[in-house]
């Protein structure tokens, strides 16, 4: 069993998601391992850095097969992507256009130019944004905002989710009873994405609010400028959906 086993290895966990894990894969095995997979790609705060590598300590334990962890985790990463891809679908273009009138400090240039370039370079995106913290889940909406074909999201989407499945696996394999300096790196690189991310939001936010006032300051009536777009945008709406 995969408690037994655990315990074994100094008894390190006692809870936690660690804990959730193990008990997942206890009762369900490789699929268990899946399902967790699944449910971190729809809820990011849950930690792959975690499940891949213990998954790949369970498998060298002899309690899962490798391949089958491998293959399983990759279907949930596969599942967890395409609910996020519908949401995305859902949402709609329209919707999203509605949205980015009301948010401060963002224009629907800036939209615009994100869509031209996912239109560009959206399956690159979904390959390389599967081995991304925090990303790994959110580049989906886009695609499914985009309608990018299907075929093509679900191949880059597995491509990804493999290479990035089977790298965490099979070092929690390799490494064994010391899996978890696995789950430490990994931490650090989550840890540094997410601090370039913040920083990179607080520049565009620190960059727009000095241009709207030097704008503000320079031109008459340059505070209607953005009812002008937000009313633009109702327009755009209107008429799509008329």
């Amino acid at each position: 069993m995969i408690e037994m086993t655990y315990a074994v290895s100094a008894g390190e966990i006692a809870g936690g998601v660690a804990g959730w894990a193990t008990d997942l894969m206890d009762r369900l095995g490789a699929p268990g391992a899946g399902l967790a997979i699944a449910l971190e790609n729809l809820f990011p705060p849950l930690p792959s850095e975690v499940i891949l590598p213990l998954a790949g300590f369970t498998a060298a334990q002899g309690d899962m097969n490798l391949a089958a962890a491998m293959a399983c985790t990759t279907a949930g990463s596969v599942v967890g992507a395409l609910v996020l891809y519908w949401v995305g679908v859902l949402v709609g273009r329209d919707r999203m256009r509605a949205l980015v009138t009301r948010l401060p400090l963002v224009k629907l240039d800036d939209l615009d130019r994100t869509e031209a370039w996912f239109a560009r370079h959206g399956a690159k995106a979904v390959f390389f944004g599967r081995m991304v913290p925090i990303f790994r889940s959110l580049i989906s909406v886009p695609a499914g905002l985009e309608r990018m074909r299907m075929r093509t999201f679900l191949l880059y989407t597995t491509l990804g989710s493999a290479l990035w499945n089977t790298a965490f696996i099979t070092a929690g394999y390799v490494l064994g009873d010391n899996w978890r300096t696995v789950e430490r790196y990994l931490g650090i690189y989550s840890k540094a994405v997410l601090a370039l991310f913040v920083l990179a939001v607080a520049a565009f936010a620190a960059v727009r609010v000095v241009r709207s006032r030097r704008h503000g300051k320079g031109r008459p009536g340059g505070h209607r400028a953005r009812r002008r777009e937000r009313a633009g945008g109702r327009d755009y709406e209107r008429d799509r959906t008329s």
